[in-house]
């Protein structure tokens, strides 16, 4: 059995201390820290956070270490039957990936922070927490005595956990599962209200799959004072940070209802249909995988989508949700440039930062809107008795519960299978091609009745200038520019700052003073890295950025009717 302790001595320094002992039967045993973590498909380099690694034998002697990598380490064990590993990580990050240590809680997320060997990878893992005993501790570990543990060193990764004193919890039942709500921080939770949401769409999940993956699943909620958003999908739990405090039961309510849906939809998608090149996980390295558009695309269609379907979600606010998908797609102009699926395989490049203009799509934006589409072409074809849930039904117990990965031709087939047309075009055009996505959108939209809309933005500088820019003091920002648009055109460059118009200074009004010299030729002052100077923008007879809305159409016909009803359904 493996055995890792974790304790919290002087949390003011925020190093958690972490004991893991290895039995070995090897001359040499290599030490590997993760890479990565699942949920978030780029390289992390957590080894840059621990201190004072030492190892010792069974006799309590230090053995020498050598560091083979960033992250592994290599010790001679031929004269041992076990070893300790000691060392203490810096946990100063909190958000729904890192680990995190001051005062009031141990929060772990073990994939950071914890060692493993490869031959003790399958042995039952013991966990040990040296906490304050008035400490609860929320996670989906088993209690074990005094103590906690979990199959393997897999399902440790996958397991984080919450030791705090300020834990509020509840729980609901659906399908013979139990489901648990923690929160973490300081929040006022609305208890009758949140169960009742959560449990509707935990329902109709569970209905859509017939079975959960799990026999217990825990929402772990770290609510903080400042603004955030983040969601980590686990098999057994998720973590979800979410703040201000004052706001996740107002502004914020419906944004933890979508995260929350979104999370509890990746314990079959992901966590049980997983792409091959993830089945299993290869902690050392980059897991490239061009799926991402499945995983986390999907994903966020179906997650919207139950709380719409299940009544969590009004017609309005479902609406809203795919017009923001749509409003993104078209605000990038990397969609003219590379492929959802290229996307996918570069989330390991810079699928989390904005990277160089114009260059990648996002696999959350692009995916979902491919799902919504695959969605209802789907049920057109087989006139409604099928849907993105029959296929995903089909991945989950004929691939995922075989103990398989997915590849990208598992996906066509059983969309194939499901639609009984081929999808062929689709994947070349859409899925792995550079296809403008206007002519397929506006064809699923009309053929249940709802129609794609688009104005000029009521930004002067985007609608008619094509430029989006962002406030800083008096002045702004240049952050986008429209491809072939006005500014472009005219030579403007990102991080221009634009502290005039016109002669006259911004004095934090931009648009106002563009709306002001709406027939003007317009002179922009700008600093250029320190460089001062006057560009003046061409007047093009056409707009720009779009604003998009999504609606349903005011006179439906028959057939869309009964169309949006058999997607709905």
């Amino acid at each position: 059995m493996v055995q890792f302790t974790f304790g919290c001595k002087n949390p003011n320094l925020q190093y958690v201390q972490i004991a893991a002992i290895f039995d070995t039967s090897s001359d040499v045993t290599e030490i590997q820290l993760p890479s990565w973590r699942p949920g978030r498909y780029e390289l992390a380099n957590f080894a840059k956070n621990i201190r004072n690694f030492r190892v010792f034998d069974d006799t309590n002697s230090v053995l020498h270490v050598i560091k083979l990598t960033k992250d592994s380490w290599s010790v001679e064990t031929a004269l041992t039957k076990s070893i300790r590993v000691e060392y203490n990580f810096y946990a100063n990050e909190l958000n729904a990936g890192s680990t995190f240590l001051d005062n009031t809680q141990l929060y772990v997320n073990p994939v950071n922070c914890c060692v493993f060997t490869e031959a003790t990878y399958n042995e039952e893992v013991e966990v040990i927490l040296d906490i304050p005993s008035e400490w609860q501790v929320a996670s989906s570990l088993t209690k074990k005595g005094a103590n906690w543990c979990v199959e393997n060193t897999e399902e440790l990764l996958d397991t984080p956990f919450i030791a705090s004193s300020k834990l509020q919890h509840q729980s609901y039942e659906c399908a013979g599962i139990l489901f648990h709500v923690w929160f973490n921080g300081e929040v006022k939770p609305e208890w009758d209200r949140l169960i009742n949401d959560f449990k509707a769409f935990t329902e109709l999940q569970i209905a859509r799959f017939t079975e959960f993956p799990v026999q217990e699943y825990h929402f772990l909620n770290q609510i903080l004072p400042v603004k955030t958003y983040h969601g980590v999908e686990h098999q057994k739990s998720t973590v979800i940070s979410l703040g201000p405090s004052y706001e996740v039961f107002k502004s914020l309510y419906v944004e933890l209802l979508g995260v929350s849906s979104h999370e509890l939809y990746h314990t079959w998608n992901v966590k049980a249909i997983r792409p091959i090149e993830m089945y299993p996980y290869k902690f050392r390295e980059e897991n490239y995988s061009k799926l991402g558009y499945i995983c986390e695309g999907v994903t966020t269609y179906q997650g919207d989508l139950m709380l719409y379907k299940s009544g969590v979600y009004d017609e309005t606010q479902y609406l809203k949700e795919i017009t923001q998908q749509v409003q993104r797609h078209f605000d990038n102009p990397g969609r003219f440039h590379y492929s959802v699926a290229d996307s996918s395989f570069d989330t390991w490049l810079d699928g989390y930062v904005q990277g160089v203009p114009g260059r990648k799509v996002s696999i959350y934006t692009e995916g979902c809107l491919l799902a919504f589409c695959t969605d209802v072409l789907i049920s057109r074809a087989s006139d409604g008795k099928n849907g993105l849930d029959t296929v995903m039904r089909r991945l989950y117990f004929d691939i995922a519960l075989k103990g398989k990965g997915i590849s990208e031709k598992d996906y066509q087939s059983a969309i194939e299978e499901s639609a009984g047309i081929s999808f062929q075009p689709f994947f070349d055009s859409f899925i792995n091609g550079t296809r403008p996505y206007e002519s397929i959108l506006i064809d699923c939209f009309e053929s249940i009745g709802l129609e794609m809309d688009h104005t000029p933005s009521s930004k002067y500088s985007e609608g008619r200038l094509g430029f989006k820019a962002l406030k800083s003091g008096n002045d702004f920002i240049v952050k986008a520019m429209y491809p072939g648009g006005p500014a472009e055109m005219g030579e403007l460059m990102l991080e221009d700052i634009i502290t005039g118009i016109n002669g006259y200074s911004c004095e934090g009004e931009l648009n106002k003073w563009l709306n002001y010299f709406d027939d003007d030729v317009k002179i922009l002052s700008i600093n250029r890295g320190g460089r001062v100077f006057e560009i003046e923008l061409p007047i093009l007879d056409r707009n720009s950025y779009m604003t998009y809305t999504v609606r349903k159409m005011e006179n439906r016909d028959v057939n869309q009717v009964r169309a949006f009803d058999k997607w709905k359904r």
